[in-house]
């Protein structure tokens, strides 16, 4: 398995992704945004793969996504939670449903927290293992913070949610995993979030001090957790919602 890892000139704090199969020639893009489009498709003609599916882990406030273009372009799937506001046409994805691109295999989880719509992939690279060997966790757990809830608004509520998703569905995992998150430092989608673009859930255990808090104090603390309003966030929300 091969594994590329971005950052957008247009918006430093963000990460996207591109993991593939070279043997088999398939892969699968992550998070893309609007000007990254032209460099995956030179990147997946490089690698000599062709990219079978498009993914974005959630409708972004923070940036103009540039995923509908590149499935359209690559021939692939573009594809979000089954129960997205989107309004284009996209592969709707369930919960644990699994993808697979030669020897990589993606389940998909539904991490609610962020936006409703949030899923994390746990990838495996079965010519090493079956064992899930890394998170792609979007906007719901960085290194060293957690996604903010409140850009939807019912920031309580949303709030819960994403201490349900990270204790329910993600710290359960082995320690082992490795975690890449959709932002690091400089993103305005969580606070304190750090430069370091991956790590592991043990580490984040025992460093994360989100992950410290007992549900009731971390609602209290992350909902009230004041951050600025990504720049143009409704024309960018209005063009993810129907990006044609």
């Amino acid at each position: 398995m091969f594994l590329f890892q971005h950052t957008p000139t247009s918006e430093p704090g963000s990460l996207s992704y591109l993991l593939g199969c070279v043997g088999q020639g398939l892969g699968i893009a992550v998070d893309v945004h609007q000007d990254e489009v032209e460099l995956y498709l030179q990147v997946a003609e490089q690698k000599g793969i062709r990219i079978a599916y498009v993914i974005d882990t959630h409708v972004h406030a923070d940036h103009f996504t540039g995923g509908f273009e590149l499935a359209q372009r690559s021939g692939g799937q573009y594809a979000l939670h089954k129960d997205s506001p989107a309004q284009c046409d996209f592969l709707p994805l369930d919960a644990h449903q699994v993808l697979t691109a030669g020897n990589v295999r993606v389940e998909v989880l539904h991490t609610p927290g962020h936006t409703e719509d949030s899923v994390t992939l746990m990838v495996s690279d079965l010519s090493r293992a079956e064992e899930p060997w890394f998170l792609l966790t979007g906007h719901t757990l960085f290194v060293g913070s957690v996604g903010r809830p409140d850009l939807q608004g019912r920031e309580v509520e949303m709030a819960g949610k994403l201490y349900d998703s990270i204790h329910g569905k993600i710290l359960p995992l082995p320690d082992t995993m490795e975690i890449l998150p959709g932002a690091q430092a400089g993103s305005v989608c969580g606070a304190g979030i750090s430069g370091k673009p991956f790590s592991t859930l043990g580490f984040e255990k025992r460093y994360n001090p989100s992950l410290k808090l007992d549900r009731e104090d971390f609602v209290q603390q992350v909902a009230q957790t004041a951050l600025p309003e990504p720049d143009k966030m409704k024309e960018i929300v209005a063009f993810n919602l129907n990006p044609k």
